[in-house]
């Protein structure tokens, strides 16, 4: 018995040992936090973006603890077993230390974060990735769809403000839309992703809420007010400190570094999404909005900031939009105007010029404001219908409901579909374009 006393105790060594070493990893300064907040050796916070032409290329970013100091990625043609293991390449990852102490409302300790672009992909090809240390901790395989090189059928999703309580309110509204339309292409997230810029365990909800749909459809983030907050030591409100870090997008070299990877464009089978920071540097970024559209050869242009420019809510008003880029989307043809903010449901369009039998027939561009998240405000249809001064026209509201919308483009349609969290249609166009022309109808 005494032998078998001590063989217990020497088998049982290692995994104390073991369980210590893990748990030195979590210190006292992050006590309290959920196992999903965590970092540990395993990959987390796993999210496709775009970076390049996204028919031979695409970006990954993830997090683990700092005991991981090389990350890999590897990725392969996806086939119908498991084969495609043995024609995987693998690539090195940039690795950033992170400091979540940086703002006073965390717990202070580091993380990585680890990023690459995948690019030299196949066009219209289904890859499967993985990221992770090179040997022993490694994310599940992973699958998503290169672009097509011309012109085809596309769709994808559009989310107003997440915001609050995203855990246990949003994630209902992201399952939701991925049930809907499982194979969209990308995602639009229209800012107000979380409510506090900084704050690591909103970030960690909002991961957990959409789980794996983050690392399987791309993500288009466009920056709100509430990525934005105070920082001590800093003057003013500051960009999220976990922007940059986590997600990895295209820098427009010739901006303000301070509008980068918050102002990009992405060109996804001749449509273009065009996303603006509309919280800072905007005379600048109207500079930029021509020139995105006076190049332009899509077939469908989309543009997408958080601020609204026909705002519905009480007491918003985003007048510089309307002023100085709403006569660039008129001039250009824009087809639609994506935003968030307001924390209600709007759509309506211009030009809404007044002729001897009513409204005219030429549609330019319509204007969408909505919200996924569980924070509501009320409709001001009094400042909407003011609006038509300016060529607007109200169609369609909405109250106290999270939405979703889905979004397909073929042939020379785009539908547009806004539900609410039970999945059920709330509102519905279908625009017709002739390309030649440029002139658009609404069509049954």
């Amino acid at each position: 018995m005494k032998f078998c006393k001590i063989y217990i105790a020497v088998l049982l060594l290692p995994l104390c040992s073991g369980a210590f070493s893990v748990y030195g990893q979590h210190s006292h300064d992050q006590n309290g936090l959920h196992h999903w907040e965590l970092p540990s050796k395993d990959p987390d916070r796993i999210i496709l973006t775009f970076h390049g032409d996204p028919a031979t290329s695409r970006a990954v970013t993830w997090r683990t603890d700092t005991t991981v100091t090389k990350a890999v990625a590897q990725i392969a043609v996806a086939k119908v077993n498991s084969s495609f293991k043995e024609t995987a390449s693998s690539q090195d990852a940039t690795t950033e230390t992170f400091d979540l102490g940086l703002y006073k409302r965390n717990q202070s300790y580091k993380v990585h974060y680890h990023s690459t672009v995948f690019e030299g992909l196949k066009p219209d090809t289904q890859y499967v990735y993985r990221v992770g240390d090179g040997d022993q901790y490694w994310s599940e395989w992973i699958q998503f769809r290169t672009a097509k090189k011309g012109y085809s059928r596309t769709q994808f999703v559009y989310f107003g403000d997440a915001q609050n309580d995203v855990l246990e309110h949003w994630s209902r509204v992201i399952r939701k839309a991925y049930q809907t339309a499982p194979d969209a292409s990308f995602v639009i997230h229209a800012g107000d992703l979380i409510n506090d810029a900084h704050k690591d365990q909103e970030w960690a909800e909002w991961y957990k809420a959409g789980g794996f749909i983050h690392s399987q459809w791309t993500a288009i983030p466009v920056v709100g007010n509430h990525e934005f907050w105070h920082l001590k030591n800093r003057e003013g409100r500051m960009l999220s400190i976990q922007w940059r870090p986590q997600f990895t997008l295209p820098v427009e070299e010739e901006l303000d570094p301070k509008l980068h990877e918050t102002v990009y464009t992405v060109d996804y089978q001749d449509v273009r999404i065009i996303v603006l920071n509309s919280n800072d540097l905007l005379e600048e970024q109207t500079e930029y909005v021509r020139k995105q559209l006076e190049s332009s050869t899509a077939k469908w242009t989309i543009l997408t900031c958080h601020h609204s420019i026909f705002a519905p809510a009480v007491g918003r008003d985003f007048q510089f939009a309307r002023e100085n880029w709403k006569p660039l989307l008129d001039q250009y043809n824009v087809d639609l105007v994506l935003n968030g903010h307001d924390h209600t449901y709007a759509r309506g369009h211009v030009p809404f010029r007044f002729a001897e039998k009513g409204p005219n027939e030429d549609l330019g561009t319509v204007y969408i404001t909505s919200v996924s998240g569980p924070k509501q405000y009320d409709l001001d249809k009094d400042q909407l219908e003011g609006f038509s001064n300016q060529g607007y026209q109200l169609d369609q509201t909405g109250e106290q409901t999270q939405f979703y919308q889905v979004i397909t483009v073929e042939d020379n349609k785009l539908t547009y579909v806004a539900y609410n969290a039970l999945g059920e249609e709330h509102d519905r166009i279908v625009i017709k374009k002739n390309f030649k022309s440029g002139k658009k109808k609404l069509v049954d």
